[in-house]
This record gives structure tokens, C-alpha cells and sequence, in this order.
């Protein structure tokens, strides 16, 4: 008896040969292959092995595909690291212990698929795919987020009962170039599915589609038998609109080989009159229908295509979309899902995209591999520039592999398959040849092969571009720089030798509480020709949903989505380490602009007044001036009210009817009210919704709230004549019915994400800010007064606060002083915290709202009455850190069911903060299930507040955002209700 032959696949060994990228794998292509196919989805059998050389075992679980097997019960966990591989071997190495998943399943094949040609498509296999059908070898595929096809014609029969076995092998020298920032998984993440086409079929389309109406679709045919027969020819109709044959292109290849031979080519040539352009504003598309005939005329087969008429080029330094140059309003996403890991639904991505309509964005990133198809579809229908990036990142070994031979196949292989997959959707308007991998030969040849493949888009990589932004000679047509400062954005732009578009890949880092500063950078980007925008980083946080008693992911049958961005009871959202990882990088995966479930971040309302298409430029005792921002819409699709907030009354409404405006024109409107004469504070907000239904927003969506202030306040007059006793214990400190703790100096919050990457937090720490000793220097008393002096010890120095409390009529006058010595240059705050009785559960207030707002980000909060209950006001960011803030707050009221309460009143507008935490239990714990919220409220005012930045990763905020040292001064009354 002799041993069986070796599997040619596992001697192959493709886990550790970088110079295999693939075997037996069918070309990618363009063709729509979903109508008529057979969906594999389901549970399959499975095995985890240790090991590609393991053997199998006897007894075999299950797995749902798509799915990653790390999410899925087994005790292969998900692994969070940024940069760092999860293995020390140096490429193209991998370590002897590689976690190796066999799925395996039985198909029906279909009798009425006799005579026709098979195929098997596994959407993505994270690293490695092994395929074997009925134990015979088919093929091998290496690519995380692009689907691999393979011709089982010749192993299966129609009608008859097949096993197929997939074996991922999750390490590979692939891994090397697949080391982005997100959780590492293994496990088939897409569907896998089976189609059937005649053996004569088409191989590709290319579909090219000008603002003008000029479409050409070039055709490539095949036949699974080789030579093609003869008379075959093609058709296509756009929406009921027959295309010609290029009869040039037929006849200069008419002797052509690849025209009857091997491979056959075709082309169709339209020009639509009066054409309907897409863009993002009004992505309007056409149906496109491609027919193989035989010579007999019956069809053969069939591709059915969306497509969208419009231009991408580059005009100097701009970026043109239809001849116009759009503001790039972006943000980076991931394939990502709480429950799924990877895996995505048609749902999932359709409310990813229509949540960022609403919110202003208008493009993606597709960080940092090719998305899920259906992505583009719906990118083309909703209307987004998607910049399509391949899936290429070797942050770990950047250097050392940008220029390494032995990966040069999989470079030029990974740009180019994406580029086959995804050339006929019009939302790609920029391809990109990855991310954070250096620059080397190896992306030179990526980007001549797209050049030469698709000359209609530009090419961008941020690692060439930080070679020179205005550089001709590198591998990018735009200046994609990663947290460039904006100062020298708009030195580069102003210094007369920029060549290229500058628009950021990533420039404001959404960890935590975060994204300071984006009004200023978009200011500043609207005013600067020579920058168009960027993307945010990014659009999730990464948070799996696990369970808490035993710490695994709660998988597909985990606990329901609350939508509020709170896990679920007895769940939390896992970051690094969570799964006991020893290498981790922590909540670094937590910088999304949404939480895991989908829930906005308060940035979002901040970018959605960024992006708002209709504005008030200013105000005059007439009217106002509005504006249209859009770039090739009017603004007939929108519907306004007006709505008049007075600090001293209520709010007023009133219809609006919105001016005919073409793109970046400007019309001045009456004001819809008259001012009431008592002089109060006074803002006019215009309410902009949809007027009827958009593919991404019923009628009457929010799309954007301008406004402008029509009159300031008044100085304050606060009577300092002393009415009434003021109580106070032997330190000096305020006795009140209502408070049970009395208002005290703060000068530190819990460290936001920023603060502790930025190195803030650390500072602070040692100049122990987060506990200061009060040393009482001297407490005077008057009738009706109190004042208070007391010395405030820090490593960084001593901060003199004074405290004066007067008794006025109905309340309370408190009026404050703090000394910050030169060495606290920068502190976290300087204000008043105090904290109330129980049952003052509803904070209602007049200023800006009514989400979380900080005087770094405050653009997306507008001046008015809101009105919120108290555990509503905080902000459940993944790592709890400072939260729940609202900036320009003139005053509010604390209030119990039965009106009961407190009311303060401002001096002028403060930072103000109403939660169930003090600064010091949010900084003791790692996650919100740890949390245990006080029955009364924990209120902040502050004097002065530090602005947000980002510098978790990027810039931190400006300077003119800063507590400075030196003198604060402020004041605020206390009353009962």
C-alpha cells in the first residue's frame, strides 16, 4: 500500500510563499454574476485546526458564513494592534502556530446547469483559501477583502450532490501587507456563492461614461472551450436605447486574432442628448444592459450595469468632478460590524451611508482595502466620491517591504484586481494604491499599471505624497497628507508651488471625545483655494459587543442593539486587551464618529453644520443674507422654518420660503419677525429640511440649522447688595439645602483620549490637579457676605482662588477669582463644580444645544432653549473620560417632577456640565458597566475650558483654545425654584 500524493495545494505551502499570489483563480472582472446564483450562505461544518499541517479531526462543529471564526465561539479571540503585528517573525514569515479554519459543506447543483460553466466565488477569506471539491484540488487565493472565483466545471455534475472545503489559513506572508488598523480576524467574511454562465460568455465589461453623454462600453469574450465560434457578437441598451457597434474598432481588428480566436473584443458606442450628469448632489443613473449573442442571435449571455455619465479630472490644483471643483467633506470606514466582526449586510451598508447623508458627508474613504461591493452600488445610488484604496498596509515592515521583489506580484496584483472589480462605478473617482506602507518600486508599478488600465481617474498614495506634496515625478496626483497641521496646509497653499490638489486622507481623529478645531479647519479650507477638504478618521468605533461573565464576543446571537450607544445590559463594547490579549493597543480601535451601534457622536452634528447647503451669511436690520454651498443643486428640495429664540421668552416660529438659488449664488431675505424692544438676547435659527423624500431621508428631515444672532445680551446687572444671611462651615464652604456638596475650585476633568496620548493627562498628574490641597487662608464675614480665600498646592505652583458669596433677593450671588501661576500654562479647566440632592433629574437651560458641545466644537450647537433629562446629557464614549459638556450656557435650571429645584444664571456664556460623575469616577474605570452613577448631579461651570484637538493622533487644538495661566474671573447666581 502506498501513500497517497501530496495535496499540490499544501505543497505549495502558500501561507510562506509571498511569490504565490494565487492558483487556479479565475481573473477578476466586472461582470454582474448575481442574478440566477446559488447563495452558500448558511452553516457550514467546521474545524479550527493549530495549524495549515494539522490533521483533521473526528469530530466537527458548526460556523455561519459569512462570519469570522474569531466571533464565533472559538478560542481563537480577536486581536486589536495598530501598527505592531500580532507575531514577531520578520516577512515574509509566519509563526508554526497559525490558526487554520476548514468549512465544508455539501451543494446541490442544479441539473438545469448542464453544459454550462461553473463557478464558485468566496467573497473574502482572511489570509489565506484553500478550495477542494469531492477531496480534488482546485485553487488558492491570497487577499483579504477581494473575492476569489474558481471553474468548477470539469469537478462537479449538474444535478448531482458536491462537497466543497474551504481551508483559510489565517498567517500568511499576506499578513505582512494586511497589517491595518483594526481588530485581526480569520474566517470567511463574505458570501460565498455558485453561478453558472454558457461556456461562451462575457469575460469583462468596461463601461466609460463622459459628462457630455459619450458612453463606450469595450467588451471582452470568451469561450471555456478556447477558440471562439464564429457570428458572435454583442448588444447593449440603455434604458430602452440600443447601443451601435463601433464599426472603427471592429474593422481595424477584423483580421485581429483575439477577435475569433482566444479572446474577443467588442465595443458599444451612444451619445445620450441632453444627458443627466451624476454627482454626489444628484447621483442620477441609467440602466445599462450588455448581451453575448450567438450567431443564431440567441442570447448567451447577459451583465446588467448602473451607470452614471460624469467626469474626474485634475485642473492644477484642483480637483474637478463635471468640470466643477467639489469640497471633499470625507470620512475613512471600515467594514465593520458589533456582532459580525468583518461581516456586513446589504442593510448594514445602506444605513451606514444614509446616516452620513444626513450628516453632511459626501465621500469615502474606503480604509484600507476594498469594501464590500455592495457598497459602490449604493455609493452610486446615494450619491458619494468614494476614493477606493487597495488592500495594502505594511505599517510594521513599511520600509523593508516597499521595495521587496519577492512582494512586487502581490502589490501590481491587489491594485489592479481592485481596479478590474470596481472601474465601472461612478462614485470611484480616485484610486488609491493603499495605506502606510512607505513608498518604494513596488508601488511605482502599481500605479503604471493603473495609469495604463484607467486613465480616467488619478491615482493617490499618501506615502509618495509625503515625499514632496508639489512633487510631479511620485506615485500621487493629490496631496493626501495623514494630520497635517493646518497652518502648513495653508502655508503649502499660499506658497505659490503648490502643483496638486491637497485634500488629507485622515486629518481629524474621532477617539474619544474629540474632533476639536474641525469648524476652524473648514473655515479655513472654504476661504483657501488650493485645499478641498479630507476625511475624518473614521466612521465606527470598533467596539465588539461581549458579554461580561465570560468575556467572549456575544456573536451573532448576542444581545439586541439599543441604538443609544450604551451596550447592552450585562454587555459591554470591547476594546484592546479585552479578549486577554497580552499585545494590544487598547481603545485606539474607539475613534469612529459613531458609536458601535450606529448612534451619532455629537461631532456629527458639528459636521453637519460644516457641510450645510444653505446659509446665513449675515445680518442686517432688514434681513439676512443667504447662501447656497452646494456645488450643482438649488435649493427647490429643501423646506425652512424660522425659528426667533429670545433669552428672556420662548421661541417664535415662522414659515420660510427659501430663495431660488443656483449653486454659490447669495440672496437677502426680510426677517420674518419684529424684535420685541426689551433689549434681551436674541438668534434666528433657519430650520432646513427635506422637502419631500430622498432615497436617504424621509420628508422633513433635519438637514442643516444656520443661524445668527440678531442682538447681543446686555451687560449683566447682578444686585451686590447683601439681603439675607449666608451660611458656611468652618472652612469657609457653602451650606445649602439643595447642594450636597458646596462649589468648589476645579481645575482638571477626566483625561479625554486626547489628553492622555497628547501627554496632557501625564502633566496634569504631576502638577496634581486632579487633587489640589485647599489650605483656607482667610474667610471673612460680613451681613449677607461671605468671602473666602484659599490657596490651592500643586507640583506646578499655588492657584489663589477667592470666593465671594452674597445674599440677594430669591438666591444666591457667587462671584470667583483664580491665580494660575506661569507654570500652569495649561490646565484642563478653571470653574466651579458642585453636586445637588437627588431628584433633580431635568436640566433644561438656555445656550447652546442641545448635544454635547466644547468651545473647540460648538459650530453644530445652536444658541436656544433646550431642555434634557439629566442622565440623557452625558455621553457614553467607549473609554469614559470627560463628558456631557455644553458650551455658551447663559443659564438653567435643575428641576424634580414636581418643579422643585435650582435655577442658576451666568455672567456670560460658560462651559457647563450637568452629569451622574465625578471627573475622578470616570477616570477610574475602563469601561461604563464599571460606572456607578450618583443619585444627584455633578455640576461644572467653568470660567475656562480646554479645547479638544485630536491629538490622539494628529493635531492638538489651537492655541487661542488653551487655559492659560494668570487671572480668571467669574460669576453666577444660585436660586431655589
Amino acid at each position: 500500500m502506498t501513500d497517497a500524493p501530496p495535496d499540490p495545494l499544501l505543497a505549495l505551502r502558500p501561507w510562506e510563499a509571498p511569490e504565490v499570489t494565487s492558483w487556479g483563480r479565475l481573473p477578476m472582472n466586472a461582470v454582474d454574476r448575481r442574478s440566477g446564483a446559488v447563495l452558500l450562505d448558511g452553516d457550514w461544518r467546521f474545524q479550527l485546526l493549530p495549524s495549515p499541517d494539522a490533521p483533521l479531526g473526528e469530530v466537527w462543529s458548526s460556523s455561519y458564513v459569512p462570519g469570522a471564526w474569531t466571533v464565533q465561539g472559538t478560542d481563537d479571540l480577536p486581536q486589536y494592534l495598530n501598527i505592531r503585528m500580532p507575531f514577531a517573525e520578520f516577512p515574509p514569515d509566519v509563526p508554526a502556530a497559525n490558526p487554520t479554519g476548514v468549512y465544508e459543506r455539501t451543494v446541490d447543483v442544479p441539473a438545469e446547469w448542464t453544459g454550462r460553466r461553473i463557478v464558485l466565488q468566496v467573497g473574502a477569506a482572511e489570509s489565506v483559501l484553500l478550495v477542494h471539491v469531492d477531496g480534488r484540488p482546485v485553487g488558492i487565493s491570497k487577499d483579504s477583502h477581494l473575492a476569489a472565483e474558481f471553474d468548477l466545471t470539469g469537478l462537479v455534475r449538474p444535478g448531482e450532490r458536491a462537497t466543497v472545503r474551504l481551508t483559510v489559513v489565517k498567517w500568511s506572508d499576506a499578513s505582512h501587507i494586511e497589517d491595518q488598523d483594526q481588530w485581526w480576524h480569520g474566517g470567511i467574511t463574505r458570501s460565498v456563492l455558485l453561478y453558472a454562465v454558457d461556456p461562451l460568455h462575457l469575460a469583462d465589461v468596461t463601461v466609460r461614461a463622459r459628462r457630455d453623454g459619450d458612453l463606450l462600453v469595450e467588451c471582452r469574450v470568451r469561450d471555456a472551450a478556447g477558440a471562439l465560434p464564429e457570428g458572435w457578437y454583442v448588444s447593449g441598451e440603455l434604458d430602452g436605447h440600443l447601443l451601435t457597434q463601433d464599426a472603427a474598432f471592429d474593422r481595424a481588428n477584423a483580421d485581429d486574432e483575439r477577435v475569433s480566436g482566444f479572446l474577443g473584443e467588442a465595443r458599444l458606442r451612444t451619445a445620450v442628448p441632453d444627458v443627466r450628469t451624476w454627482n454626489a448632489e444628484t447621483p442620477e443613473l441609467y440602466g445599462l444592459t450588455v448581451r453575448l449573442h450567438r450567431a443564431d442571435g440567441t442570447v448567451a449571455d447577459t451583465s446588467r450595469h448602473r451607470v452614471g455619465f460624469r467626469d474626474v479630472e485634475i485642473d492644477g490644483r484642483d480637483l474637478l468632478v463635471n468640470g466643477e471643483r467639489v469640497f471633499i467633506r470625507g470620512v475613512n470606514r471600515h467594514d465593520f460590524h458589533p456582532l459580525t466582526g468583518r461581516t456586513v449586510t446589504y442593510e448594514d451598508m445602506r444605513a451606514d451611508l444614509v446616516l452620513l447623508k444626513r450628516f453632511g458627508f459626501n465621500a469615502i474613504r474606503t480604509a484600507h482595502y476594498p469594501n464590500d461591493p455592495a457598497l459602490y452600488d449604493l455609493a452610486d445610488e446615494l450619491g458619494f466620491y468614494v476614493v477606493d484604496e487597495a488592500d495594502l498596509e505594511s505599517h510594521d515592515h513599511a520600509h523593508e517591504i516597499a521595495d521587496d521583489p519577492r512582494y512586487l506580484g502581490a502589490f501590481v496584483d491587489r491594485v489592479a484586481r481592485m481596479v478590474l472589480r470596481d472601474k465601472n462605478h461612478p462614485s470611484v473617482i480616485v484610486w488609491s494604491l493603499g495605506n502606510e506602507s512607505d513608498y518604494g518600486a513596488n508601488h511605482d508599478a502599481a500605479a503604471g499599471w493603473v495609469r495604463r488600465h484607467d486613465p480616467t481617474r488619478p491615482v493617490q498614495y499618501e506615502g509618495a505624497a509625503k515625499r514632496g506634496w508639489a512633487d510631479p515625478d511620485l506615485a500621487s496626483d493629490i496631496a493626501c497628507p495623514m494630520y497635517a497641521p493646518l497652518e502648513e496646509c495653508l502655508a503649502h497653499a499660499l506658497s505659490g508651488t503648490q502643483t496638486k490638489p491637497l485634500i488629507q486622507c485622515e486629518y481629524s481623529h474621532a477617539m474619544g471625545n474629540s474632533n476639536g478645531t474641525l469648524a476652524d479647519h473648514w473655515a479655513a479650507i472654504e476661504a483657501t483655494p488650493g485645499l478641498q477638504g479630507g476625511f475624518i478618521w473614521e466612521f465606527w468605533d470598533h467596539g465588539i459587543l461581549q458579554r461580561v461573565n465570560d468575556g467572549r464576543p456575544a456573536g451573532r446571537g448576542g444581545a439586541g442593539l439599543y441604538g443609544n450607544g450604551v451596550a447592552a445590559p450585562g454587555h459591554r463594547w470591547a476594546y484592546g486587551g479585552d479578549f486577554g490579549e497580552r499585545d494590544h493597543d487598547g481603545a485606539f480601535i474607539a475613534d469612529g464618529v459613531v458609536f458601535p451601534d450606529r448612534t451619532p457622536k455629537p461631532v456629527m452634528f458639528e459636521h453637519r453644520e460644516i457641510a450645510a447647503p444653505v446659509r446665513i451669511d449675515s445680518f442686517r436690520h432688514e434681513g439676512v443674507v443667504l447662501s447656497n454651498h452646494q456645488h450643482f443643486r438649488g435649493l427647490d428640495w429643501l423646506s425652512g422654518e424660522w425659528e426667533l429664540s429670545l433669552a428672556d421668552g420662548g421661541t417664535l416660529t415662522a414659515p420660510a420660503e427659501l430663495p431660488a438659488l443656483r449653486p454659490g449664488e447669495t440672496a437677502a431675505v426680510p426677517l420674518p419677525f419684529a424684535l420685541p424692544e426689551d433689549g434681551g438676547e436674541a438668534w434666528l435659527t433657519l430650520r432646513v429640511t427635506t422637502a419631500g423624500d430622498e432615497p436617504w431621508a424621509p420628508r422633513g428631515t433635519v438637514v442643516c440649522l444656520p443661524q445668527v444672532r440678531l442682538r447681543a445680551a446686555p451687560p449683566p446687572r447682578h444686585s451686590r447688595v447683601p439681603d439675607g444671611p449666608v451660611e458656611v462651615d468652618e472652612d469657609g464652604l457653602l451650606v445649602h439645602p439643595l447642594l450636597t456638596s458646596a462649589p468648589r475650585l476645579s481645575l482638571w476633568r477626566a483625561p479625554t483620549d486626547n489628553d492622555e496620548l497628547g501627554g496632557m493627562a501625564a502633566r496634569w498628574g504631576e502638577w496634581g490637579l486632579d487633587a489640589p490641597l485647599r489650605t483656607v487662608v482667610s474667610v471673612r464675614r460680613a451681613p449677607g457676605r461671605v468671602a473666602v480665600v484659599s490657596d490651592h498646592l500643586c507640583e506646578g505652583g499655588t492657584v489663589r482662588h477667592e470666593q465671594v458669596l452674597t445674599a440677594v433677593e430669591g438666591g444666591l450671588l457667587v462671584d470667583e477669582c483664580a491665580e494660575l501661576p506661569e507654570a500652569l500654562h495649561d490646565v484642563a479647566r478653571v470653574g466651579t463644580v458642585f453636586e445637588t440632592v437627588a431628584g433633580l433629574n431635568l436640566l433644561e437651560w438656555f445656550g447652546q444645544g442641545p448635544w454635547e458641545s466644547y468651545p473647540d466644537r460648538a459650530a453644530g450647537a445652536p444658541v436656544g432653549h433646550h431642555c434634557l433629562a439629566v442622565d440623557e446629557l452625558f455621553t457614553p464614549y467607549l473609554r469614559p473620560q470627560e463628558s456631557g459638556g455644553r458650551h455658551g450656557v447663559r443659564r438653567f435650571t435643575l428641576s424634580a417632577p414636581d418643579a422643585t429645584g435650582l435655577a442658576v444664571r451666568l455672567d456670560r456664556p460658560r462651559q457647563v456640565s450637568v452629569t451622574r460623575h465625578r471627573a475622578a469616577d470616570l477616570a477610574a474605570v475602563a469601561h461604563h458597566d464599571e460606572l456607578v452613577p450618583r443619585a444627584g448631579c455633578v455640576v461644572h461651570i467653568d470660567a475656562a475650558h480646554r479645547g479638544l484637538g485630536t491629538a490622539s493622533c494628529g493635531p492638538d487644538t489651537f492655541a487661542s483654545y488653551l487655559v492659560a495661566a494668570g487671572v480668571h474671573r467669574w460669576s453666577w447666581t444660585l436660586r431655589v425654584l
